[in-house]
C-alpha cells in the first residue's frame, strides 16, 4: 500500500504550484535559490502541462520536465507531480470535439479555458490513461517524487455533461443501480405526471424541460455525474499505484466552497491516499477566518480525523471575485497556521511565481510581480521559518469537541426546484450553526449522518432534508445512549429518492424528536416572528415556521405572533439517556447562541467564558506530544489561560499560567506531559 504522507518529506509541507513552463529556463535556478531562502519543502508541478508534454498524439517531450525534477531534487525540494488531465490540448479537442461538455439546454462548450471535459467520453478516458501511463513509467521511481497529484479540482468548473455519450452512460449506471425499470419507476415516482418508463433506453439526462422535471431523476443525475468523475480518478490512480508503487496519490478537494458542491467528498475521501484541499477566502463581508476554520474542519473530517494537507491557498488577494482585496499584514501567516491547527500537515499556495500572462496574472503568489523587495515576499520567508519550527506537530491529530452532520446528497436534494421557500438556504444554516459553535470556542468535527457519533457529547443537525431510515435510526440510538442532539427545521423529510417519508413530518426524525409537524408555514420576505420563553424573554425568527405538535417533547419556547402563534417553536425531548432539541424557525445569531448554550448544558460541555471573541484555541495531539494553537484574529492583544507549562514553538519562549498573544498573531505551545 502507498504511504499516506508525501514520500521523503520529513518536515511540514511548505511551497506551492510551480509552473516553470511559463518562464525561460534561465529563471529556474533563481527560482530554486529563492525557494530555499523561503524554506520551501515541496512544490506541485505539471498540473496544466499536457500540451507541452504531449505536443501531438503519442509524441512525448519530457526533456524539460526531466531537467526540472532533477534540479529540484538536487536542491532538496520534493515534488508533487501532477497528471495534466484537467486541461487536454487543443489538438485533442480538434480530433474529438464531442469530448467538450454539453449543458442541460444543449449548448456545447468550446476549448479555451480549463476543465471543459465530458467525463463519459471514451476518447478522453483513453487519452488521460495514456498520458498518466507515460508519466508514471518515466517518473514513478524518480528520487524527488513525493506525491502524485491527479487532475485538478474535480467538479470545477464543470461537473455534469448532458451529451448523448452521458445519456448512454447514465442508462447503464441506472441499470446497475436499480436492476429493472420497474424498480426505477418506483424509486422515481414516475406515476406522477405520466412519466413512467418501460425501458431504460427511454431515459435521458434531466435536460431542459418546459417546467420542473422529476426531482428524483435530477438527484440521481447528480450522483451519476459525481460517480463518473470518480471513475476517471480511480482509473488514473490505479495506473499510478501499479507503475509507481509506494508513492501516495491524491487530488485536491475544495470541501467547503460552494463552487464545488457537486462532489460527494465523503465518497472521495475513501479513494485518495492522502486528503488534500484548496481553500480561498470568500471576501463577501463575513468573518473569513470562520469559513477557513470550517473548511479545514470539514477536510479533516473527510480524512477520517487523520492529518491532511492544504495544497492551495493564496498569499494575498485572488482575482476571480467581484472585489479582491489584499490580505492585511500578518493575515497570510494567520490563515496558514489556522489550517495547520485544524489538522493540515503543511501550507501550500497557488502559486510560486506570479504569472505575467493568462487568466490568473493578478492572482497573488509567493514570489509576486514586485519580486523580493515586497511585503508579501518578506512574509513568505518569515512564514517558511515558522512552518519549519512546527515540524514536531507532523502526524498529530486535531481534537474536536462536538459534531455537525453534513451530507452532500441532502444538499443536492434540498436545492432542487419547488421547495416550500426559496429563502431557506441549507448552506446558510450550516454556516450559521458552525459560527455559533465557533464563537463558543468549540472545535467541530463534521460527520456523515450514518457515522458512529458515540464519542461526541453534542451533535448538531443544521439542515438534513434528506434523511435515510438508517440515519434516523442512528440519531435515535445516539440520543438513547446519552447524546445531546440539536436539529433545525425542514430535516428528516425525505428518503434517498426524495420521496417524503410515510406519515407525518419530520419523517425519519419524529420519534427521536418526540413531535410531529402538521404543516410548514414559511414566512414572506422580510417577515419576522417573536418567540417567548417561560421567563418572558424573547427570541426572533424569520424565513420559516411550523405547526409543531409535541408527542413526548416539552415546549421550551413558543411562537408569540404570526400564523403559528401559541404553537411550540423550540422543544426538548428527553429520550432514553439523552435529549433531542428541535427548532422550527430560523433563529438569528443571539437565538442560536442561546439554543446551543442550553444544549451544551445538557451535554455537560463547560463554557469557555475566559476566551475572547475571535481568539481560537485548537489542540493537536499525538505521539510527539500535545500542542495548543492560539490564533488571535482580533485587533486586541489577548491573554489565554494554560492548564500546563510548555514551550512556545514560534518564539522559543517558555509558557506558564497564561499565554500572551498579540493582536493578529499566532502562538503554538508544546505542553509538558
Amino acid at each position: 500500500m502507498p504511504d499516506t504522507t508525501p514520500t521523503g518529506l520529513t518536515r511540514l509541507a511548505f511551497g506551492g504550484d510551480y509552473n516553470p513552463e511559463q518562464w525561460p529556463e534561465s529563471v529556474w535556478r533563481e527560482d530554486v535559490r529563492l525557494m530555499r531562502e523561503a524554506g520551501v519543502t515541496m512544490v506541485s508541478v505539471g498540473i496544466f502541462s499536457w500540451a507541452l508534454l504531449e505536443p501531438s498524439p503519442g509524441t512525448y517531450e519530457f526533456g524539460w520536465l526531466d531537467r526540472l525534477l532533477d534540479l529540484l531534487h538536487e536542491h532538496g525540494i520534493r515534488v508533487d507531480l501532477g497528471t495534466p488531465t484537467v486541461a487536454p490540448p487543443a489538438w485533442f479537442y480538434r480530433a474529438h470535439p464531442d469530448a467538450l461538455p454539453v449543458t442541460a439546454d444543449g449548448t456545447r462548450y468550446e476549448f479555451g479555458s480549463r476543465g471543459a471535459i465530458c467525463h463519459s467520453n471514451a476518447d478522453y478516458r483513453a487519452a488521460a490513461a495514456a498520458i498518466t501511463t507515460a508519466l508514471a513509467e518515466r517518473y514513478g521511481a524518480h528520487p524527488g517524487l513525493a506525491l502524485w497529484h491527479v487532475h485538478n479540482e474535480y467538479g470545477v468548473p464543470v461537473s455534469a455533461c448532458y451529451c448523448d455519450s452521458c445519456a448512454a452512460h447514465f442508462r447503464r449506471w441506472l441499470a446497475g443501480i436499480y436492476g429493472t425499470v420497474d424498480e426505477l419507476n418506483e424509486a422515481w415516482g414516475t406515476a406522477f405526471w405520466g412519466q413512467r418508463y418501460t425501458d431504460f433506453g427511454q431515459i435521458n439526462p434531466p435536460r431542459a424541460t418546459p417546467t420542473v422535471g422529476n426531482p428524483a431523476q435530477a438527484l440521481d443525475y447528480k450522483r451519476f455525474a459525481d460517480a463518473t468523475i470518480r471513475e476517471n480518478f480511480r482509473m488514473e490512480r490505479d495506473i499510478l499505484h501499479r507503475l509507481s508503487p509506494g508513492i501516495p496519490v491524491t487530488t485536491n478537494f475544495m470541501t467547503a466552497l460552494s463552487q464545488c458542491d457537486s462532489i460527494d467528498y465523503w465518497a472521495w475521501g475513501r479513494e485518495v491516499d492522502l486528503v488534500t484541499n484548496d481553500h480561498y477566502l470568500i471576501t463577501d463581508g463575513r468573518r473569513t477566518h470562520v469559513n477557513l476554520a470550517m473548511a479545514a474542519d470539514l477536510t479533516r473530517s473527510v480524512a477520517g480525523g487523520a492529518p491532511w494537507l492544504l495544497l492551495e491557498h493564496s498569499t494575498s488577494g485572488v482575482n476571480w471575485q467581484p472585489r479582491n482585496p489584499a490580505k492585511a499584514p500578518g493575515q497570510m501567516a494567520r490563515n496558514s497556521l489556522a489550517h495547520v491547527a485544524h489538522g493540515s500537515d503543511g501550507a501550500m499556495f497557488f502559486q510560486w511565481r506570479q504569472s505575467r500572462r493568462g487568466a490568473e496574472k493578478f492572482h497573488s503568489a509567493m514570489l509576486p510581480h514586485g519580486g523580493t523587495d515586497t511585503r508579501v515576499w518578506r512574509e513568505v520567508v518569515e512564514l517558511g521559518a515558522s512552518v519549519d519550527s512546527l515540524s514536531p506537530i507532523r502526524g498529530t491529530r486535531t481534537q474536536a469537541d462536538v459534531a455537525v452532520l453534513w451530507d452532500w446528497h441532502s444538499w443536492w436534494a434540498q436545492n432542487l426546484q419547488w421547495r416550500p421557500s426559496e429563502d431557506h438556504d441549507p448552506r446558510e444554516r450550516a454556516d450559521a450553526f458552525y459560527e455559533a459553535l465557533y464563537d463558543r470556542h468549540l472545535t467541530v468535527d463534521f460527520a456523515h449522518p450514518e457515522a458512529d457519533l458515540s464519542r461526541y457529547p453534542l451533535v448538531v443537525v443544521p439542515a438534513l432534508y434528506l434523511t435515510t431510515e438508517a440515519a434516523g435510526n442512528n440519531l435515535e440510538e445516539y440520543v438513547e445512549n446519552g447524546g445531546t442532539l440539536v436539529v433545525s427545521y425542514f430535516s428528516g423529510i425525505v428518503d434517498e429518492h426524495d420521496a417524503v417519508h410515510e406519515g407525518p413530518y419530520p419523517g425519519a426524525l419524529r420519534d427521536v424528536l418526540g413531535l410531529t409537524v402538521e404543516e410548514f408555514s414559511p414566512l414572506l420576505k422580510g417577515e419576522r416572528v417573536r418567540i417567548t420563553g417561560p421567563d418572558g424573554s424573547e427570541l426572533s425568527g424569520d424565513v420559516w415556521t411550523e405547526f409543531v405538535v409535541p408527542r413526548g417533547a416539552e415546549t421550551v419556547w413558543t411562537y408569540a405572533d404570526g400564523l403559528t402563534a401559541g404553537h411550540p417553536a423550540i422543544t426538548r425531548h428527553r429520550h432514553g439517556e439523552g435529549s433531542a432539541w428541535y427548532v422550527s424557525t430560523r433563529l438569528d445569531v443571539h437565538g442560536l447562541d442561546a439554543l446551543l448554550g442550553w444544549a451544551a448544558d445538557d451535554a455537560g460541555i463547560t463554557p469557555r467564558a475566559d476566551l475572547p471573541r475571535d481568539v481560537e484555541v485548537v489542540r493537536r495531539a499525538g505521539e510527539s506530544g500535545t500542542f495548543l494553537f492560539v490564533i488571535n484574529h482580533s485587533a486586541l492583544d489577548a491573554k489565554v489561560p494554560l492548564e500546563a507549562h510548555g514551550m512556545e514553538l514560534l518564539t522559543g519562549e517558555g509558557a506558564a499560567g497564561h499565554l500572551g498573544v498579540p493582536a493578529g498573531a499566532v502562538r503554538v505551545v508544546r505542553l509538558d506531559d
